[in-house]
This record gives structure tokens, C-alpha cells and sequence, in this order.
């Protein structure tokens, strides 16, 4: 069973504790509905200036972090 990326967890969880629909967090961040579907469902192909738009909006960005291996 493939995992869901975390993002889409954390928007969905975000945009529930302010009591926001899907529309409304794609109204008042300016993307489509259908962007914040795919996102919350965890389509693992999406834009990242338009998710860290959407994150923006919960004080959070993507970032880069240094992975770690296995044999580290």
C-alpha cells in the first residue's frame, strides 16, 4: 500500500482546524479547487511555487533537507 506524502496531511488537517472547505482555502489562497484535491488525496506530481502558496497560508514552506541513508 503506497503512503501518502505528508503534505497532503498536513494541509487537510490545517484547513479543517480553521474550519475551512476545500473552496474556501482555494478562494482565499487564490488555486483551484481542484489543486487542493489533489493535494489533500496526495497526487505526488504537483506544483511546488502553487504548494508552498498553500502553505504559505499556514506559516509553513517546502524545504530541502539532507536525507538520511540506511549505511549512515
Amino acid at each position: 500500500m503506497e503512503k501518502r506524502p505528508l503534505t497532503a496531511d498536513i494541509v487537510k488537517n490545517k484547513r479543517k482546524e480553521l474550519k475551512l472547505s476545500q473552496e474556501e482555502l482555494a478562494m482565499r489562497v487564490g488555486v483551484g479547487l481542484r489543486f487542493i484535491r489533489d493535494v489533500e488525496q496526495g497526487k505526488e506530481s504537483v506544483r511546488l511555487d502553487k504548494l508552498n502558496q498553500v502553505l504559505r497560508y499556514f506559516g509553513l514552506e517546502v524545504s530541502a533537507v539532507k536525507m538520511r541513508r540506511d549505511d549512515e
